[in-house]
């Protein structure tokens, strides 16, 4: 790369609380790639998209206050959950299109003397490194192809719909027909699976109101993703890795059949195939036994 690429990477609560390894890829990958990240560490909470159902307008002052550190800085806001990219651009389209309500929000925020000015772009990791950093310079980066692996991607919902939220920021992404986490597996040399249920819904946001509507909905990708031989899945999604991976068990007594198939974040795939360590990759945490990875692509 010409230009060192330098981002402001808003973390959300999952990757700090939940799941430290999807942060702790991240930085990896970025320190192998020779990408700057600045962490955004005073930014809080998206809201979930349970907030936003709560109070939108408290949720817009919210995530409009995340955004906000990183305009200070004057870099683009990066993420690694789906839900936390949905949030943020739901808030940022919604300002940049209603001058009242912008000047609602900044009212607010003045409180902590801050002021949204729409100035910095919002984009998720994946689509950082495919659109930015480029598919052929991280093909150039695999120290460990993945050739050995059939790798089923899920793409989860809030990355690729509403498809007109999204499309300045994931490179026109079809939410029918999706092509990037395919093309990253093909890119670290993997071999990405076709199944029909990668870009459906994992079920995570049902759990707690609809228990067995959330289990089937996994069950079925997994099942779905195991029928056409994958070795594992990987996800852009921390909640969808959160569902997929921890609750196998109960999804295994749901769908009554044995689900087995160890789900990676798309930051510990990368970092596989770069030779990042086992401590940084952190397959370890995973409830779905997934450290035979690191035998296997050695």
């Amino acid at each position: 790369m010409s230009k060192q690429l330098h981002y402001a990477l808003f973390t959300g609560c999952t990757a700090k609380q939940s799941t430290p390894e999807l942060l702790s890829s991240t930085l990896a990958v970025a320190n192998k790639l020779g990408i700057k990240i600045t962490i955004l560490e005073e930014a809080s909470c998206c809201g979930a998209s349970h907030l936003q159902d709560f109070d939108e307008f408290l949720a817009h002052v919210l995530n409009a206050r995340n955004i906000c550190y990183a305009e200070k800085l004057g870099l683009t806001m990066i993420t690694i959950c789906n839900t936390c990219q949905l949030n943020s651009a739901m808030t940022k389209h919604a300002l940049d299109n209603d001058p009242d309500l912008k000047a609602r929000v900044n009212e607010k925020l003045a409180e902590v003397g801050l002021e949204y000015k729409g100035t910095s772009e919002i984009k998720h990791f994946l689509y950082t490194l495919i659109d930015e950093y480029g598919l052929e310079n991280i093909r150039n980066k695999v120290e460990v192809p993945l050739s050995h692996l059939n790798i089923a991607p899920f793409y989860g919902c809030h990355n690729i719909r509403p498809s007109e939220l999204h499309e300045n920021a994931n490179g026109g992404e079809n939410p029918y027909n999706p092509t990037s986490l395919d093309s990253l597996i093909d890119a670290l040399e993997g071999n990405p699976v076709e199944y029909e249920s990668k870009n459906k819904c994992c079920g995570f946001h049902v759990e707690l109101q609809a228990n067995h509507t959330s289990e089937v909905l996994s069950g079925n990708a997994l099942l779905d993703a195991m029928d056409n031989n994958a070795d594992l899945m990987v996800t852009p999604c921390p909640l969808c890795h959160l569902k997929m991976d921890t609750y196998q068990p109960s999804i295994s007594k749901t769908m009554g059949r044995d689900v087995e198939l160890p789900v990676l974040h798309m930051p510990q795939m990368v970092a596989l195939a770069l030779g990042c360590t086992e401590e940084e990759i952190g397959l370890n945490f995973h409830v779905q036994k997934a450290k035979h990875l690191y035998s296997q692509a050695s």
